[in-house]
This record gives C-alpha cells, sequence and structure tokens, in this order.
C-alpha cells in the first residue's frame, strides 16, 4: 500500500496529505485486486494505526457492496474467511479495537451477512458463535453485528435507493423468513446465556443484550422473549440500577409489539403487578430522572397498549373484555398523574399520549363516574400547572432549553384541547377560577403564575371553538364567563406588569378576543394607551415593541368601526414612530424598518376607514406621505454623490424603506374604499413621481429598481389607468443595462399591466414589444459557465417569464401587439416558442408554450390568418406537437409533464378545429408516415382526433406516446 498517501488518513494530517488519502482511497475502490490487500492487512494484523484500519474495512464495505458479484467464489471464500480470522483475533488482542472500527467492522459483517446467507452461509451466526463462545470481546462483535444487521433489514433510517426499494424489501422479507425458521430461537438462547452470565459483572454488554432484544422483538416470534424466564430476569433488571434504563426500552419493545387484544391486556397487567410490587410504581420526585424519563415512556406505552386493545375489543363488541380492559386501565391513572405533574418536563412529556389518548376514551363514554370526573380535574391541574414558565427561562436569550419547553407547551395545549372536548364547563370553571384569583393579587404574584393565568384565557379561544371568534354571544354562561375575564384583564392594570412575558401575553389575548371590544367599546382608550405607550411600542424590550407592533395593526384593523373617536389622537401619537431613520444620525430607532411597516399600515387603515369627508381623508394621508417623499429626494441625492460603497448600501436600503412604507399604507384602500373615492388619487401620484428617478440612478441599481417595482404593482391596483402615463418612462429605465433577475422580475409587472388593461396598453406594448425582447434575448445567449448551476437557473426562470408574457399579450386579446412587429420580427417570436416547446427539457415552459401556440392558432389558423401562417402551422406547430412528446427528457410519469402534454392535445385539437379535414389528410397522407408509423396506427390516431370529446384524445395522446417510446 501507498505509505506516504496513509498518512493522510489521521485526521489532524495536512490538507495536501488529506486530499491525497481521499484520492487513494477512489483509486483502491476501482482497482481489482486492492481490496485483497485490505484482506490481508486485516487478517494479518499489519497495521497498528486505527485509521488506516477503518481505511481497509471501508475498501472492503465498497467491494461487497457494489463489485461482489464480480469476485470469484475462492475471493468471495476469501472475503469470509478474513472477517472471521479477524474477529478470532480480536479476543486474543491485549486491547480492544477502538469502537468506531468494532462498529464498522459490524457493519462489513453484516453487509455480507445480507448478500450470502440465503446462498452460501447460512451458518451465518452459528459460524461466529462458534468463534465468540462467551469471550466478552467477542460478545461484544457478536452484538454490535447483530444491531448492524438488524439495522440492514429493519431500520427505517436507512435510505434504500428507491429503483432498488421494491427488490430490497422483498430480499430484506425472505431474510427475516428465513431466520425465524434457521436461527432465531438458536440467538434468543444465546442472548439469555449472554444475559445470564453478564447481569451481575458486565454491564455494558447486558445493555448491549438488553439493545438487541428490543430491536428483535418488533420482528420475531413475541413467546420466545415474552415468557416466565425472560420478563422475570429482565424485571430483576429494573432493579440494577446501571441496567434498568436498557431494561425499561426492552420491556418498551415487548409492549409495543402488535398481539391479540386480550393477551396484550394480560401482558400489561402481568408486567404491571411485578412492576407495583417491585415498588416502581411510586414515584419519588428526587429520583434518578433519566431513568424515570424512560420508565414514563414504558408507562405511556402500557397505557397506549390497554387503550388499543379496549378499541378493538369495543369493535368486536366484546363488551365483557373492554370492560375489564378499561378497569386495568383506570387503574394506570394515578401513575400517569404522578409521572405528568413531574416537574422533569421529560419525564412529563413522556406520558402525554397515554393521557391523550385516555381523554379520548372518556369522550366516547355516555357518562362519567365520579372517580373519572376527578380524574380530568386532576389532569387539568396538572396541565395548568406544568404550562407555567421556571425560573431558569431566558426570555431574552432563547435557546435550546427554551425551544423545547416552547415545543412541550404545544403538547400540553393539545391536552388542554382535549380536555375541553371531554368537559368544556369544568375547563371554564376551573380556568375562571385560577384567572380571577391570580388578577386580583397581580402585583405580590410571580411572573411566571400571572402570565399563565392571563395565558389560559388566551387558550380558551382555540378550546372552545365558536365561528368567527364569537365569543361574547350565543352559549351566556360562557359568553359571561369570558366576558368577565377580559373585562377583569382590562381594568386590572395587569398590563404594567413588570415582565415580558406577561406584557406579551396581555396584548396577544386582547388581540384574540378583540369582538369583546364590540361588547364593551368603553375599555378601546385604555388598551391603546397601553399599546401607545412604555408597555407596548415604547418598551424596552426590543422584542415586545416588535411583537405589538404587528398586534397593533391587527387591532386597529379588527375594530376599524370602534376607532372613529380615536384617529386624530393615535396619528398624534404615532408620529415619532413613523419617522424614517437614515443611516448617518446613528440615532438607534424604536421599531425596525419591518416593524415600522405595521405602523404605517395602521396609519393607513386609520385614515381610509374612518367617516372623515375625502377632503380631510386626503390632507390626512398628505400629511403621512409628504415626511417621507421630502425624505426621499434628499436620500437619492446623498446616494448620488456617495462614493463609499457601505455608504450606498446604506442609503439605498433607506430610500427602499421610504418606498416599502408609502406602498404599505396602500393595503388600507378596498373595493369600497377605493383611493379615488377617499381622495388621495393625488397624493400616490406624488409619491410615484418622487419615486420613478431611483429607477435611472446608476449605482444600487437592483435595490433600488426592486422596491419601486414592488410600488407600481401595487398601484396598478389602487391607481388603475391613472398609473398609465408613468409606465412607459419607468419601463424604459428598467430595460437599462439589466441582467436575467431583473427582467425576470420586471415581465411580471407587464403583464399585470396587460391582463388588467388590455387595448388601453396596445400602443405601448407594440412600441416596447421589441426592445423588451432585444433585453431578454441578449441575456439569454449569454455564454455562461459550463458548471454554473445558478447562472443556468437564471436562465431557464427568465425563459419561463418570457413564455409567461407572450402567453399574456396572446391570451388578453392582443395578438396584433405581435403582429405589427414587421414579418422577420414575427417568424423569431414564434421560433422561440417552437424552440421552447420542443428543445429545452422544462415542462412548464413547455406547457406555457403549447398554451400560445393553441392560442395563435385560435386567432390566425382560420382561413382569413395571416399570409403564410397556415404553412407554419404544418411545417412547425404540428412537428412540435410529436418532437416534445418523444425526447428522452419528456418523462410521462411526471406530473408537470404530463400537463404539458394536456396543452400539447389542444393544440392539436385547435388545429383540426380551424383546418378541418386538410389537417386530417396532412397527417394520414404525408407527416406520420414520415415518422414510420404503422398505417393502423395513423388510422386510429386520426380517429381519437376527431372525437368531439377532447378528454378522450388526451387520454389517447398519453397512451400513443407511451407505446412510441422505447
Amino acid at each position: 500500500m501507498d505509505e506516504q498517501a496513509l498518512l493522510g488518513l489521521n485526521p489532524n494530517a495536512d490538507a495536501d496529505f488529506r486530499q491525497r488519502a481521499l484520492a487513494y482511497f477512489e483509486q483502491l475502490k476501482v482497482s481489482q485486486d486492492a481490496w485483497q490487500v485490505c484482506a490481508e492487512a486485516l487478517a494479518q494484523s499489519i497495521y497498528s494505526d486505527d485509521h488506516i484500519k477503518f481505511f481497509c474495512f471501508q475498501v472492503l464495505e465498497h467491494q461487497i457492496k457494489f463489485k461482489y458479484s464480480e469476485l470469484t467464489e475462492v475471493q468471495q471464500q476469501l472475503i469470509r474467511e478474513t472477517l472471521i480470522t479477524w474477529l478470532q483475533a480480536q479476543m486474543l488482542n491485549l486491547q480492544p479495537e477502538k469502537t468506531f472500527i468494532r462498529n464498522k467492522a459490524a457493519q462489513v459483517f453484516a453487509l455480507l451477512f445480507v448478500t450470502e446467507y440465503l446462498t452460501k452461509w447460512p451458518k451465518f451466526f452459528f459460524d461466529i458463535l462458534s468463534v465468540v463462545d462467551l469471550n466478552p470481546r467477542g460478545v461484544d462483535m457478536y452484538l454490535r453485528i447483530l444491531m448492524a444487521v438488524d439495522a440492514e433489514l429493519v431500520d427505517r433510517d436507512v435510505v434504500h435507493t428507491s429503483e432498488a426499494s421494491y427488490y430490497e424489501a422483498r430480499r430484506n422479507t425472505l431474510l427475516k423468513d428465513t431466520m425465524r425458521e434457521q436461527c432465531i430461537p438458536s440467538l434468543v438462547e444465546s442472548w439469555y446465556q449472554i444475559l445470564q452470565n453478564y447481569q451481575y459483572n458486565n454491564s455494558e454488554l447486558t445493555c448491549q443484550c438488553l439493545e438487541v432484544v428490543g430491536a428483535y422483538v418488533s420482528w420475531i416470534d413475541l413467546s420466545l422473549i415474552a415468557n416466565e424466564r425472560f420478563i422475570n430476569m429482565l424485571l430483576g433488571h429494573m432493579s440494577v440500577e446501571v441496567l434498568r434504563e436498557e431494561a425499561c426500552d426492552c420491556l418498551f419493545e415487548i409492549v409495543n409489539k402488535g398481539m391479540d387484544p386480550i393477551d396484550k391486556t394480560k401482558l400489561v397487567e402481568s408486567l404491571c403487578q411485578v412492576l407495583q410490587s417491585a415498588g416502581l410504581f411510586s414515584i419519588d420526585q428526587e429520583d434518578d430522572v433519566d431513568f424515570l424519563a424512560r420508565f414514563s415512556k414504558l408507562v405511556n406505552g402500557m397505557g397506549q397498549a390497554l387503550i388499543a386493545s379496549w378499541t378493538k375489543l369495543v369493535k368486536s363488541g366484546d363488551m365483557k373484555s373492554a370492560q375489564d380492559t378499561l378497569q386495568a386501565i383506570e387503574a394506570k391513572v394515578a401513575l400517569m398523574l404522578q409521572l405528568l405533574i413531574h416537574e422533569d418536563d421529560d419525564i412529563s412529556s413522556n406520558i402525554i399520549g397515554f393521557c391523550y389518548d385516555y381523554l379520548h376514551i372518556l369522550k366516547q363514554l355516555s357518562a362519567l363516574s365520579e372517580q373519572q370526573k376527578a380524574n380530568v380535574e386532576a389532569i387539568m391541574l396538572a396541565v395548568m400547572k406544568k404550562l407555567t414558565y421556571d425560573e431558569e427561562y431566558n426570555f431574552e436569550n432563547e435557546g435550546e432549553d427554551e425551544a423545547m419547553f416552547v415545543e412541550y407547551r404545544k403538547q400540553l395545549k393539545l391536552l388542554l384541547d382535549r380536555l375541553a372536548q371531554v368537559s368544556p364547563e369544568l375547563l371554564l370553571a376551573s380556568v375562571r377560577r385560577v384567572f380571577n384569583t391570580t388578577l386580583q393579587n397581580w402585583q405580590t404574584t410571580r411572573f411566571m403564575e400571572v402570565e399563565v393565568a392571563i395565558r389560559l384565557l388566551y387558550m380558551l379561544a382555540e378550546a372552545l371553538p365558536v365561528s368567527h371568534g364569537a365569543h361574547f354571544s350565543g352559549d351566556v354562561t360562557k359568553a359571561t364567563a369570558l366576558q368577565d375575564m377580559m373585562r377583569t384583564l382590562v381594568t386590572s392594570g395587569v398590563s404594567a406588569y413588570q415582565h415580558t412575558s406577561v406584557t406579551l401575553e396581555f396584548f396577544e389575548t386582547v388581540v384574540r378576543y378583540e369582538k369583546f371590544f364590540a361588547v364593551e367599546p368603553q375599555h378601546i382608550p385604555t388598551v391603546l394607551m397601553a399599546f401607545l405607550d412604555h408597555r407596548g411600542l415604547r418598551h424596552t424590550s426590543p422584542k415586545v415593541r416588535s411583537r405589538t407592533a404587528y398586534l397593533f395593526s391587527r387591532f386597529v384593523k379588527s375594530l376599524n368601526k370602534q376607532m372613529n373617536p380615536f384617529i386624530e389622537d393615535v396619528l398624534n401619537r404615532i408620529q415619532d414612530l413613523l419617522e424614517l431613520s437614515p443611516p448617518e444620525n446613528g440615532f438607534q430607532a424604536l421599531l425596525s424598518s419591518d416593524d415600522q411597516l405595521f405602523i404605517y399600515e395602521t396609519a393607513g387603515v386609520l385614515i381610509v376607514n374612518s367617516e372623515y369627508s375625502a377632503e380631510r381623508k386626503q390632507v390626512l394621508m398628505r400629511n403621512l406621505l409628504t415626511p417621507l417623499m421630502e425624505k426621499f429626494k434628499i436620500l437619492l441625492e446623498k446616494l448620488m454623490m456617495a462614493q463609499d460603497e457601505d455608504r450606498q448600501m446604506a442609503l439605498a436600503d433607506c430610500l427602499n424603506h421610504a418606498v416599502g412604507f408609502a406602498s404599505r399604507t396602500s393595503k388600507a384602500f378596498s373595493n369600497k374604499q377605493t383611493v379615488k373615492q377617499c381622495g388621495c388619487s393625488e397624493v400616490y401620484l406624488d409619491c410615484l413621481q418622487t419615486f420613478l428617478p431611483a429607477l435611472s440612478c446608476p449605482l444600487q441599481k437592483e435595490v433600488l429598481r426592486s422596491g419601486v417595482r414592488t410600488f407600481l404593482h401595487r398601484m396598478i391596483i389602487c391607481l388603475e389607468e391613472e398609473v398609465l402615463p408613468f409606465i412607459p418612462s419607468a419601463s424604459e429605465h428598467m430595460l437599462k443595462d439589466c441582467e436575467a433577475k431583473d427582467l425576470q422580475e420586471f415581465i411580471p409587472l407587464i403583464n399585470q399591466i396587460t391582463a388588467k388593461f388590455k387595448t388601453q396598453v396596445s400602443p405601448f406594448l407594440q412600441q416596447m414589444f421589441m426592445p423588451l425582447l432585444h433585453a431578454i434575448f441578449e441575456v439569454l445567449l449569454l455564454p455562461a459557465e459550463e458548471n454554473d448551476q445558478s447562472a443556468a437557473l437564471e436562465k431557464q426562470m427568465l425563459r419561463r417569464s418570457y413564455f409567461a408574457f407572450l402567453q399574456t399579450v396572446t391570451g388578453s386579446g392582443m395578438s396584433e401587439v405581435i403582429a405589427n412587429q414587421g414579418k422577420k420580427n414575427v417568424e423569431r417570436v414564434l421560433f422561440t416558442v417552437i424552440q421552447g416547446a420542443v428543445d429545452y427539457p422544462d415542462p412548464i415552459a413547455q406547457k406555457t408554450c403549447f398554451i400560445i401556440l393553441s392560442k395563435l392558432v385560435e386567432l390566425w389558423g382560420g382561413k382569413d390568418g395571416p399570409v403564410g401562417f397556415a404553412d407554419f402551422v404544418y411545417k412547425h406547430i404540428v412537428p412540435a406537437c410529436f418532437l416534445a412528446p418523444l425526447k428522452q427528457t419528456f418523462d410521462l410519469a411526471d406530473a408537470q409533464t404530463v400537463l404539458a402534454l394536456s396543452e400539447c392535445a389542444v393544440t392539436l385539437k385547435t388545429i383540426h378545429l380551424k383546418r378541418g379535414p386538410e389537417c386530417i389528410q396532412y397527417l394520414q397522407q404525408e407527416y406520420l408516415p414520415s415518422l414510420q408509423v404503422a398505417p393502423e396506427i395513423i388510422q386510429e390516431f386520426c380517429q381519437a382526433l376527431q372525437q368531439p370529446d377532447a378528454k378522450v384524445f388526451k387520454n389517447y395522446l398519453k397512451v400513443f406516446f407511451q407505446r412510441a417510446k422505447p
């Protein structure tokens, strides 16, 4: 072997050596006999370096995985002997091999097993067992090999390649069946011997063996494991500290195994009896939490297994056995509650499944016993207690622990929702009691208790569902309770609590129950003040300010009818929050630009939905937008003169924010309240005039163009035809020295104008049609690096945009825009569409191209169409309908491609519709014979094409091409 190259295997080697080692590995993989050198090195222990040993196993692994069938019988025998020799050496070595080498060796054994067990090596396990006997190092390897075999045969995490997956699944089934017949009983016996031999003196091997039992239980005969001698031994391990976690997992797998419901109930009950008598059912809070987390998972498994049995028994009508199983379930509830309430969230989380399913049973019962009602209440109290944050939760810098608690809270929420289905009255009464008690003394209560009290009120909204948030009408008891709690929330002064979690929960809740303020509008000023002062938008925490900005806009939007008395006051109070903070003043604004968007939208909503006259609305809107326009002009001048690129970027961002803010205010308008009706057209036209000069700024083009383009999109919707005079010059600027991405984003703007104004913009479109196309073709023809994926993708997206543009033009009844471009240009455009339909393997673009061709045939394909178009149909469009689907890249199993084929069928149908018998004659006598299609198939094709139902032909066409493709 190349000793120099092997030096690079060491993780501490420098990059050149590592590179050389990788290259050497690739070389050995393709070499015919390199594996023999590696096999010899392993069998004779030539190398002591761990990384070289690992490397040798990798070479062998590659040989077995990909090139095994190329080996002769003798060579295959050599691999088997090498592995057995290596295994024998393990028991004699002074030091055991490193874990990573043992695991790799086990993988290689497992690969050889799946390759050879059914044919050449049926005694695989017996050979290994005869070598290892009960030698601890040998047993370690044997158990690792068993885990590797299970991973190959069963493990869901092993992704089998799609093509081979069916074969692999069948092979794995066959392997498992053969193992069950030939060796599983012997393997199980060996596990029992290992456990018996090592349970008191080698906990590591015992745990490994328990893991093997747990893994194999899912697919072997359960009676081999679920019998007295095995279960007793496992239960004995439950009392041994170093073994009990693995024993727990092993019992969990046994309980999880599918079996007859009555047998399952018996099995679970006998386990529970022994566990209970061993004192494991009394949970001490101080106990070992790692073990309790596993134990909780086991109890959860037992509970869910019993519930599954109960469900099956009820379905089959065996009510006596179902009743017995229900009693068994009820007997576990006390234990479940102890685990649910445990202060460690992992322990609690592991039992939630049982809890949830138990509540589902109660929901199905016609009446609950007193004990069951008490259980529901106990679960409810446990959920309320466990929802509470602990002291360690870091609100300002949330990390992994915090994320886990948020997830755990989501699980608890599901329990709360399920509780609401079982007993909504009880839930409402419990929440009300906790809420009122806490809010009476909020000043002296810890933050986490105040937060959870408000949180529970918030959660009721989803737990007790109503349509359209109408919590304050309908059921009087519920409406009164919620109204009382909301009144307490807004009048208690709790919004002033000095903790971000309480503040946020307050605002989230008032927004969730905004309908309350329609019933009791006298509380709106109180809440508005909380939003606007140091409790909300001016809070010391940026997190609170940011969330409040969003919630404030939701609050104002939902209550716009009630907002009229407060509009001017609110607009005055938010004045400073609307300021555009330019990069140079170094002043840290209270809100980020994203948060300011919500404030601008809120201001727009207040003005537009007010009961003011159009004149007053115009004045207010002008007051809102004029500062932005003035700032914009100053900043644009500064940008033009800026030298430093960082400063240019900062200024361009700021300009972009200004445009974005103006854009956002326009979201307040609707069909009922248009810009015109509100008298605001002039203000927005002024904005347009202010912003458009940014398009001719040579600096930071991408940022500026993107912002102005978005504003134009909005104005086309809001100002309608009033925007048209601005479009030509804007387009001209946007087409100057642009790149693929610019064009790709510009085309939707033109499509929007075309689709909206149709013939109104025909003169403009005719004028800019070829300049736009030239810009597109220029970019598409730019040479690109062969492997530049992103450039290829950009071109593909631009091509799609180009065809989408042609589709919009033809689909909006403006084909004359194309027709008036002169014969040469028209031809060029048509050929690009044919090319798009046939040459590029992009089904999305191909579909669009066939839609364009259908439309053009429909418009121009009749007797009075443009001169020469009928020829074009026969020479190019008809062939395209055949050449595209015949391409190897046209994958009829792909959904997008099938849609493209469907449009191809429409194109052919349209040609037949417009040209009649002449089209059939051309296909029968000229075109299809030129493709060497058999006469009977030609006949069949033409009959299908003449069917009145288009669907018949679409289905036929798919079959036609499936047959035609090799």
